[in-house]
């Protein structure tokens, strides 16, 4: 018969786990992590999620531990060092002591944190944004916009309640030159992780409306290096670099300088400054309006007065020259004169003898024209007194013979030979007017009937 096998309480065999962890991990550890969820309780302890992650999947997770006394020393130093509050998804690099708890599990300890790692790795992540962005050729491209003479209608994105927000409006509002400058808001997160979706959803709204605006200005108040770590953000920075408008940034003090802020139109430490940029860009141009006008009055003074005096000049020879040619054209004038009268004379004499040639000739022609007429008048007289008399004397025998004609076709003779003329109304009469009761007036050579019709009939041609 076998041996029963001995039996362990789960609290001996978990105490056993511990003792062989606690022996075998004396010392403590750097470990490299992303802490994806700090879970800070109401008793100050600190339970974060630890996990490492390659090509985007998790490998490894394990929970961790950071007790109160630690974490406010850790937290402390993190912000002297980063210039912000530890918090979720960052990847750090902690000093951890293997624990093993027989409730709560294994566990790292976390004993410490360098803060100095973390700055490195939101350096790492800045340099990899401008490798993309230079891999793209985005990386001046929104530097490479026109900019507008005068940024008179800028979109805001900024927090509603922030202070650097409120410096912009006040140098704006407040410049003493009083330009006037339109400005809308478009209230986002400007810091921490959740600034990335904010501004690029904003930005994206204002790509519907770039024809309402000149420049789009993102200002937010100070903030130390991981407070600014978004603006190093990959699709931020795209969406930025690739902006149809000029972006400016005004995104607070810090030493080194964000991809946002290199890649941008134009980038200032605080709002302030940025907001002195956009009244200085208006005051340069009025004071060049004002100088183009200085420099035009006195051009224009010195124009119009050497003119002047160019126009005295030219008065002067121009008078001396006038003198002259009217002198000599006086004197050619006579000239002219007396040519033209000796040449007249001698046209005149000259037109005088060809007129008198001509009435001579004219004379002579004219008689013996004359003389020829009035032959030819005589033979035509002769001949027409001829045609005439021979005229006369047929046209009044045919007048006799038309005489007779008319004669005989007189209607007395017609009816004299017997016959009758029948008319209605003093016509004689168509088809049309022989209609039934028609009133008929028949003439004889002794009477005159009248009948009314009661009937007709078509006569047979044949």
């Amino acid at each position: 018969m076998s041996a029963e096998p001995k039996i362990f309480s789960l609290k001996q065999v978990l105490q056993s786990i511990r003792k062989t962890i606690e022996e075998r991990y004396q010392s403590l550890y750097w470990v490299k992590a992303e802490m994806h969820k700090l879970n800070r309780y109401p008793s100050g302890h600190c339970f974060p999620e630890l996990l490492q992650k390659e090509d985007g999947k998790i490998v490894a997770q394990i929970s961790g531990t950071i007790w109160k006394q630690n974490f406010e020393r850790i937290n402390q130093r993190f912000m002297e060092v980063v210039k912000e509050p530890l918090k979720d998804d960052l990847t750090l690099l902690m000093q951890i002591r293997i624990s093993f708890h027989e409730v709560y599990g294994l566990s790292l300890e976390i004993v410490d944190i360098d803060p100095s790692y973390s700055l490195g790795e939101l350096q790492r992540e800045r340099l990899e944004t401008l490798k993309k962005l230079k891999e793209l050729r985005l990386i001046d491209a929104n530097q490479q916009l026109d900019f507008p003479l005068l940024p008179k209608r800028i979109a805001v994105i900024s927090a509603p309640a922030s202070k650097g927000l409120n410096d912009f409006y006040q140098v704006l509002e407040n410049n003493k030159y009083g330009y006037l400058i339109e400005r809308e808001l478009f209230p986002a997160y400007v810091q921490g992780d959740l600034a990335i979706n904010s501004i690029i959803e904003q930005l994206r709204v204002l790509r519907g409306r770039t024809d309402d605006f000149d420049i789009v200005v993102i200002v937010r108040g100070g903030g130390g290096e991981v407070g600014l770590s978004c603006y190093n953000n990959f699709l931020l920075c795209k969406e930025i670099a690739d902006f149809p408008l000029p972006v400016l940034t005004g995104i607070g003090h810090s030493t080194n300088l964000t991809v946002a802020e290199m890649i941008a139109f134009r980038n200032a430490i605080t709002p302030t400054e940025l907001g002195e940029f956009l009244i200085q860009t208006f005051r340069e141009f009025d004071l060049e309006v004002r100088d183009l006008g200085e420099r035009l009055e006195a051009n224009t003074l010195y124009f119009i007065e050497q003119r002047l005096l160019e126009l005295g000049r030219n008065s002067e020879k121009l008078h001396g020259k006038t003198k002259e040619t009217l002198l000599r054209r006086n004197h050619e004038l006579e000239q002219s004169g007396q040519l033209l009268r000796h040449r007249t004379e001698r046209f005149i004499a000259d037109q005088k003898r060809l007129q008198e040639n001509y009435q001579q000739k004219i004379a002579e022609k004219s008689m013996r024209y004359t003389q020829t007429e009035r032959n030819g008048i005589d033979q035509i007289l002769y001949r027409l007194e001829n045609s005439v008399e021979k005229t006369l004397i047929n046209q009044t025998r045919n007048l006799k013979d038309f005489e007779q004609t008319v004669r005989l076709l007189d209607p007395i003779n017609v009816l004299n030979r017997g016959y009758s003329i029948t008319t209605i109304n003093g016509k004689i009469p168509t088809e049309k007017d022989l209609k039934e009761g028609a009133t008929l007036e028949t003439r004889t050579k002794e009477f005159i009937l009248q009948s009314t019709l009661t009937h007709k009939e078509k006569r047979d041609e044949q």
